[in-house]
């Protein structure tokens, strides 16, 4: 663990990645396998350390931690270590025939030095699975978690000197001083998830050195639903992804949007859902998680007032619970549809039909996912075509993040980038072309000057040709 006291150390710290990383140290193929082989035994070692982390931060059960943080890396580690080879191999590309004879193709090279920046919600997961990424493609990295998840940062911070190579990788504790220091300094890319305010710092931040970056940030998911679909089967879905972490998930499902028919029976199977996935009082399961702080509890209490209350049990602001809350009669412009929501409340807003459901959307910023609870072709077609979204789900939510070979980012205002699978390798590299030509006199007639009337028409024949 590195504890910064000073902007000096922060450019300190960074100098002595880089030497790491223009030493060649981290781009050698043995070096990746073999961080990715000792971050896949920290996790597998401190199984046990991690759930109590995600416990004491957000309440999360076993079960939870394993399905949703746990897991998830792991799967990337693995997904990563068997393809390395396959992701490193020059990609060969075609060559037009009036520059042969010639070879090119495409190698990926890492890019440098990557800063890292991970949110409170997922803390372990967040944190580690884009460095799976920039390990996979070699390069040095700068962790930093969040310190409003102060038990499961101060646990990486121990495991991950002890496991991982201090000369390339390094975590950084702290809070907005800390983080300020460390975007002072100079990266290759920055990887930040959390929210549009902090990004906007980010982005700033990376501008004045022209590094890339990676925004994973969020936005209000919307669900549409109509009749054509199994109800009950549907709510216990939507139920599920949005209260999962106490709704505290980027890609939850934010708002549904129906008519006043379907609503009206959903609302009922959404309460039966609630109460088959956590019982008759969630505040007694233990599956059920808690808000990460009382400021956040307090935003969420607030939301309670704009619709009508379809939820079992009553807010408890000392163990920062809210139970899994249903919203009715939300109209368009209350406070809980103005932001995203980020919490277990779930407001239902009616639409006339299927336009005024997909205007509405278009009418507020791209959201990170979009789902659509429907069997009908033409309805799936119409929310393909005419909006904008990071991901759509049809009939499920959240469980696009489970498929490595789907790209996760958003679009507009709800990300830039995108990561997972190949995308977390292609995230951390640069593509770099590289072309091969015999140097023989022959080979270059065509290209070269002095160009004869002979040879210009020969030329102009060829690209005719190939044209």
């Amino acid at each position: 663990m590195t504890t910064l006291k000073k902007k000096s150390e922060a450019a300190a710290l960074v100098a002595s990645l880089r030497d790491a990383y223009n030493s060649g140290l981290t781009a050698k193929r043995q070096w990746r396998i073999n961080q990715l082989n000792a971050l896949r035994q920290m996790v597998v070692d401190n199984e046990s350390v991690i759930e109590a982390a995600l416990f004491s931060d957000l309440g999360k059960s076993a079960s939870e931690a394993q399905l949703t943080e746990i897991g998830i890396i792991l799967g990337d580690i693995d997904y990563a270590l068997k393809n390395l080879s396959s992701w490193l191999k020059p990609h060969k590309v075609s060559v037009p025939l009036a520059a042969m004879p010639a070879k090119a193709f495409v190698v990926s090279e890492p890019v440098g030095v990557a800063l890292i920046i991970a949110p409170w919600n997922y803390p372990m997961q967040l944190l580690l699975a884009p460095l799976v990424g920039a390990i996979a493609a070699g390069n040095a990295a700068v962790l930093k978690p969040s310190e409003l998840a102060p038990a499961t940062s101060a646990a990486l911070a121990k495991l991950i000197p002890v496991y991982l190579d201090p000369r390339a990788i390094a975590i950084v504790e702290g809070a907005a001083e800390e983080t300020g220091w460390l975007l002072e300094q100079r990266y290759d890319h920055i990887f930040y998830t959390g929210n549009g305010r902090v990004a906007r710092i980010v982005m700033e931040a990376a501008a004045k050195n022209l590094t890339p970056v990676s925004l994973e940030l969020g936005g209000k998911s919307p669900i549409y639903i109509d009749d054509s679909v199994d109800l009950e089967a549907a709510a216990l879905r939507i139920a599920w992804a949005k209260y999962l972490n106490a709704g505290q998930t980027c890609v939850a499902p934010d708002y549904i949007l129906a008519t006043q028919s379907v609503q009206k029976e959903l609302e009922s199977h959404l309460v039966t859902a609630i109460e088959n996935l956590y019982g008759a009082d969630p505040l007694q399961s233990d599956d059920y998680g808690r808000i990460i702080n009382d400021n956040h509890f307090a935003r969420l209490s607030g939301y309670l007032k704009d619709g009508r209350v379809v939820a079992v049990g009553k807010p408890v602001a000392k163990r920062r619970y809210i139970p899994p809350t249903v919203l009715v009669d939300v109209k368009r412009d209350a406070a809980v549809m103005q932001e995203e929501i980020f919490g277990p409340v779930l407001p239902m807003i009616t639409v006339k039909d299927l336009d005024d459901a997909i205007d509405f959307i278009n009418s507020k910023s791209k959201p990170l996912a979009l789902y659509v609870f429907s069997e009908n072709t033409l309805v799936r077609r119409a929310f393909t075509e005419r909006t904008s979204s990071g991901a759509i789900g049809f009939n499920v939510a959240i469980l696009h993040l489970s498929v490595p070979g789907l790209p996760f980012g958003g679009v507009g205002e709800s990300g830039i980038g995108a990561y997972r699978g190949k995308r977390s390798f292609d995230t951390f590299s640069h593509e770099k072309a590289i072309l091969s030509k015999p140097l023989k006199p022959e080979t270059l007639a065509l290209v070269y000057p002095p160009f004869t009337e002979s040879k210009k028409k020969l030329i102009t024949g060829l690209l005719r040709k190939l044209s």
